[in-house]
This record gives structure tokens, sequence and C-alpha cells, in this order.
């Protein structure tokens, strides 16, 4: 076995050993359809790599660079015929010292909660416990009503958000703006930023009671038309806070044209069940983000 950086050839065979990776979505993984952008997006700051034994792709794996410090890795995926080999290990060995020669010094990964598998992979090749999330998810309604004034200050949510117990839950993390489905850590520059150009709701009362910036607004590409609205970090002071911030996001998505959203929350029984107490949608698992010491000199 070798490891080398992807190919746009090598699709084929990614194709065909990913294609039933998840059997428990009609629509399949979504590596071969993300692959041919991958295997030309390498540079400096991204980077995918293949596994190859006897000439034929058999695992991959994607590393991003997300911030001055941070990496994000996704897209493992390790051919059936080759497990319990060692590839998986390999790959994310390759793929941590790539980000440490970037100068990345924390690394991190995203697992859904029931895939036991890729749970215990990540656990043997050196990632560590980080953070559990789910997501909410209010319906767009430009009716829904919010007690308080809704407002988009960057530095009076910034310091709500940082003195909250749902940021410290989340370790600061925050769903990056610029790559889909990765989490990196919510700056009081981010805020401003996003205040510009896209949205941050923001509850106030006698003072700041909740928040949530609006990171995008985004189809799930050419095999779904819905237009989602993806609220990256959400955090309030209690139970009703909790609920106008929902109905301010449902308001907020309804101007935006979205058909669903999408908010992360810390999955702590606490937040949880105020969302559902609001009787707001949530999804039915959480999701695990695992975190590797990329100062670390070896992984092995």
């Amino acid at each position: 076995m070798r490891i080398r950086a992807a190919r746009p050839e090598d699709l084929d065979a990614i194709a065909a050993f990913t294609q039933e990776t998840w059997d428990r979505y009609d629509d399949g993984d979504y590596i071969a359809r993300i692959f041919p952008k991958w295997a030309v997006e390498q540079g400096p700051k991204k980077k995918t790599f293949v596994a190859e034994a006897a000439g034929q792709p058999i695992g991959l794996i994607r590393s991003v660079k997300l911030s001055a410090h941070e990496a994000w890795f996704q897209g493992l995926r390790v051919d059936p015929e080759h497990r319990n080999e060692g590839v998986g290990e390999a790959l994310v060995h390759t793929a941590f010292e790539w980000a440490q020669e970037a100068g990345a010094t924390v690394g991190r990964a995203m697992v859904f909660s029931w895939n036991v598998m890729g749970l215990g992979l990540t656990r043997a090749a050196g990632f560590e416990p980080g953070v559990e999330f789910r997501f909410a998810h209010p319906v767009p309604d430009s009716t829904a009503e919010v007690a308080g004034s809704v407002s988009d200050a960057p530095d009076r949510a910034w310091s709500f958000w940082h003195a909250s117990a749902h940021r410290d839950r989340l370790q600061g993390l925050c769903l990056d703006q610029e790559v889909p489905w990765s989490l990196s850590e919510l700056t009081r520059g981010d805020l401003r930023q996003i205040a510009a150009s896209e949205s941050l709701v923001t509850i106030e009362r006698d003072r700041v009671v909740a928040m949530a910036p609006r990171i995008r607004v985004t189809d799930r590409g050419p095999a779904e038309d819905t237009i989602w609205a993806e609220y990256g970090a959400a955090a309030w002071r209690d139970e009703a806070a909790a609920g106008d911030l929902m109905a301010a996001i449902a308001r907020d998505a309804a101007a935006a044209g979205a058909d669903r959203t999408r908010v992360l929350i810390p999955e702590t029984p606490a937040a949880v069940t105020a969302v559902a107490a609001n009787r707001f949608e949530l999804a039915e698992e959480p999701h695990f983000i695992v975190r590797v010491d990329l100062t670390r000199d070896s992984f092995s």
C-alpha cells in the first residue's frame, strides 16, 4: 500500500467501494458526487489523499486548513475488502502530518453518533473526544412571534456568547463559514463579518438573552432543490429565550427565502429540552466532534 495525492481518474474505483457506505440514506454516500471537485482542489489549504494497493484506490481522506491554526478532516473511507488492515489509520496519520506542515495545531473531524465503526476508527487513529451537538430545525415562518427586540449587534452578541454555558459546551465551535459540514472556532471578527454580510440574530430584552449567526443560505446541490438557512451556533439564557431565538430564526430564514433551517445547539439535556419545550423540531440524533492535538511529535 502507498498513499498519494488523489487524481480525477480515481473516481470510478472510489465510487465503486463507497456506493453503499450509508445504507440508511436513500441517496447513498456523497463521496462520488464531491470527489471530482476534491481531486482538483489540491493546494496549501486543501489536500485529498488516496491509499492505493495493486494500482487501485482502496481508501481516501480529505484535509482542509480552516484557519491559521485549525485543520478539518473529512471523507475518510476504506474499501470494505481492505478494512482491518491499517489503511484508515495510515490515511489519518498522513492527513495529520500534512496539517502539521501547514501550520495547524489542532485538527477536528465529525462522526455521526450512530457510526460505531467510524467512532472506533477515529479513536484508534489518535483522535480524542471533543464535543457533542445536535441540529434544531425551526420551520421558516415570516409570522413567528418574538418577545423582545431582534438586533444584529455583533459586539453585544459576542459578549453574551463568550460568557455563555453553550459556548463552553461547544468549546467555542461554530459551523465554519467557508467549508460546509465543518466546525471552527467562532471569533468576534467572525460575528462582525457575519452581521455585515449574512445575518446575526440577537434577542434583547433588558440585555442580550440569545444569539445565533446565520452563516449561509444554500441548496444541497443538483440532487436536492431545498434551500437551507444554516445557523452556526445558538446560545440563550433560559427556556423562554430559547423559544424567542428559534422564532426569530424562523422569521429570518423566511426572509432569506429558505425552505429549511439547520441550527447548531449543544447536546445537553437543558439545551435539547428547551427547544423541544418550545415545540420546535429537532434532529433525531446528535453528532460527535473528535479532535487531535497537532503539536504532538508522533501519532504512531
